[in-house]
């Protein structure tokens, strides 16, 4: 089944968290979806460098409370430097947290795919992931882990894309991480949760 109608994970991951009460306003400069809160900031086909280039206009102008990162994919498919993705990531995870230090990021593990390239540097990509995250955290910043692997091939709709239920089961666990992270605090002095497609302000960018 093909996600038609262009709201990836934003359109379920909105209506989990309206149905909450939460006060809602995605945020970015790019608008795709029938949802009715459409902006995001996941740039399609964009590599790790090409969002960090970007990242601190946005996260300046915007501020959001949340970020969603499910970024990478795009590096491994497309061959990229794939031994030094990992440190770009962090180079990322801290470049945001310096730009909005009370934001939370939500660092997910990569989606499975069925391209051969991704899934030679998936596995380690994602052993790396944690530790990234875990020393953030160590370091008092409110970066946690998201994990991804309860998606399958079943949940695609090409080599790297999900389907609708494949964004379901995305938007469900960044929920339980946006849900968490609000049992912890971390989201008490801030209103506005920011969650665009495939990652606020530095995005999976694989829709």
């Amino acid at each position: 089944m093909r996600e038609a109608v262009g709201n990836g994970y934003r359109g379920p991951l909105w209506d989990k968290l309206a149905a909450e009460g939460h006060p809602l306003d995605f945020v970015g400069t790019l608008r795709g979806g029938s949802m009715s809160d459409p902006d995001n900031e996941g740039h399609s086909g964009y590599r790790i460098d090409q969002i960090a280039a970007l990242a601190d206009a946005s996260l300046t102008r915007y501020r959001p409370n949340v970020v969603t990162l499910e970024i990478s994919t795009n590096d491994l498919n497309g061959n990229y430097q794939p031994a030094t993705a990992t440190a770009r990531l962090k180079s990322l995870v801290n470049q945001i947290t310096a730009a909005v230090p009370d934001a939370t990021v939500l660092v997910a593990s990569l989606v499975v795919s069925t391209s051969g390239t991704v899934e030679q540097y998936r596995a380690s990509y994602n052993q790396a992931a944690p530790h990234i995250v875990s020393e953030a955290r160590a370091a008092g910043k409110h970066v946690a882990y998201v994990d991804m692997s309860s998606l399958t091939t079943a949940d695609l709709t090409d080599t790297l894309h999900p389907n609708d239920t494949g964004y379901v089961k995305i938007a469900d666990a960044f929920h339980r991480g946006i849900q968490s992270a609000d049992s912890a605090g971390w989201l008490r002095n801030t209103a506005q949760p920011d969650h665009s497609d495939a990652a606020s302000r530095t995005a999976r960018a694989r829709q």
